[in-house]
């Protein structure tokens, strides 16, 4: 079937889905190849199940008109995808980065809400699979797009670029991640810089950070840029887009430049001086934008951080700063750092095994464990089998797992005491709680 054709079906049934068990009625349901399932063996029960139509990439199963064969369903999911997102003459702001990709969409997200209707990245739907389900979920009327894009290799966020189509973007940072797949900071900048040399080629707006290291020599040189950075580093560039921190304890107090010239305290939600260029990012473009500073500042104090990031729990007496769902070498090592400055009792911080690391994953994992070590913390505990080793090495506690470590806990009793949870989602420290 032709694209335009496919298009067309997909106008009268709007609701793509690729997992058979959230069929609902009337819905277009992809048949995506996994590496242990093959999305064309449920596509029968797809149409038992209400389907209007599936796409499939596997001649046997073809049964009839409401089966829609295609040479490779994912790339169909992907060309149809580019081609609703062309209907659509707004802006796409792509966002990627190291670390704070998910919190700055959020908080701009919510700052752009405020003023126009937006569509944006719900969840992690970040990569080849969840950017094309993103965009295709985009109604009529919306006027402003805000999509997530992740990569742990080179050339993955050019080929979303080419997905997406985005007229503005924005990395949050470069950092210490996914180094298995990049092979090193070098690919990292490689990689993430692809966004800005989309927008170069397709003469897009890049917003850049000026406080974070290497994002001004990667921006594009012919591309138009926004910079920003705290308001004491410098007044030339940013000067109505200055942004200062007022404080962080126990939340962060940000104070911002109006349209009128004066400044505008916003109180947080958010722990840890790192969310601050979150915010910063989400106050800078959205100034950009024309929102009011009114729907700026309800927008961000109102935003409370869920799905394990940036999450402060209160158990019994204890104050649980639970950021679990992501950790390489340069978020653990910020949140460390301003775990040890918070205003506290007691501290223990506790970390969890940093996955998909390669060849780095003994040297980094000894590094952490060495700065939390030197770090004013009244204990430090290691989680995961990526930490045995260097918790021999410096004498720290080390447990395999989380249940290991919830006997522990359990056993400490602490009372009145700050605990720091960070690591990976797959060491699941947030277990502790449940």
């Amino acid at each position: 079937m032709e694209l335009e054709e496919l298009y067309k079906i997909y106008q009268s049934h709007p609701n793509v889905i690729i997992d058979s068990r959230k069929v609902t009625a009337g819905c277009l349901f992809f048949a995506i190849r996994g590496e242990r399932f093959d999305g064309n063996t449920f596509a029968e029960k797809a149409i038992e199940n209400g389907a209007a139509y599936v796409v499939i990439d596997n001649p046997d199963f073809k049964k009839g008109d409401q089966y829609i064969l295609v040479e490779d369903t994912l790339k169909t999911l992907q060309d149809l995808a580019r081609e609703h997102r062309r209907r659509f003459y707004i802006p796409v702001i792509a966002i990627t980065g190291s670390n704070g990709k998910t919190t700055t969409k959020e908080l701009l997200s919510a700052v752009l809400s405020g003023q126009y209707p937006t569509h944006f990245t719900k969840g992690n739907f970040n990569n080849h699979i969840g950017v094309p389900l993103t965009l295709l979920a985009m109604p009529e009327g919306t006027e402003v797009a805000v999509i997530e894009m992740g990569a742990n290799h080179v050339g993955e966020i050019d080929f979303l670029c080419k997905i997406a189509e985005p007229t503005h973007g924005i990395i949050t940072n470069i950092g210490k991640a996914h180094l298995e797949g990049f092979g090193g900071i070098e690919g990292v900048k490689k990689g993430k810089s692809e966004l800005y040399k989309y927008l170069q080629r397709t003469k897009g707006m890049v917003f850049v950070n000026k406080d974070e290291p290497f994002l001004e020599e990667l921006s594009a040189p012919n591309a138009p840029k926004l910079f920003y950075m705290q308001s004491e580093r410098s007044h030339l560039d940013v000067e109505p887009y200055e942004t200062i921190l007022l404080s962080e304890q126990p939340f962060l107090k940000i104070s911002f430049r109006g349209y009128d010239g004066n400044m505008e305290d916003i109180q947080s939600q958010l722990f840890g001086e790192y969310n601050f260029n979150n915010i910063m990012t989400a106050v800078s473009v959205g100034r950009y934008f024309k929102v009011p500073i009114g729907v700026m500042r309800k927008a961000i104090e109102n935003y409370v951080p869920s799905n394990n990031r940036s999450q402060i729990v209160e158990r019994d007496s204890n104050t649980y700063l639970l950021d679990a769902y992501n950790a390489n070498p340069t978020s653990m090592r910020q949140a460390l750092h301003n775990f040890s400055k918070m205003e506290a009792n007691l501290r223990v911080a506790i970390i969890g095994s940093m996955l998909e690391l390669g060849d780095y994953e003994e040297s980094e994992h000894l590094e952490i464990a060495k700065y939390a070590s030197s770090l004013s913390f009244q204990q430090v505990v290691l989680v995961g089998k990526e930490f045995e080793a260097a918790a021999t090495k410096i004498d720290l506690p080390h447990f395999e797992n989380t249940e290991q470590l919830k006997t522990w806990l359990n056993l400490k009793a602490f009372e009145n005491t700050h605990i720091l949870l960070k690591g990976s989602r797959g060491i699941g420290l947030e277990k502790v709680l449940a």
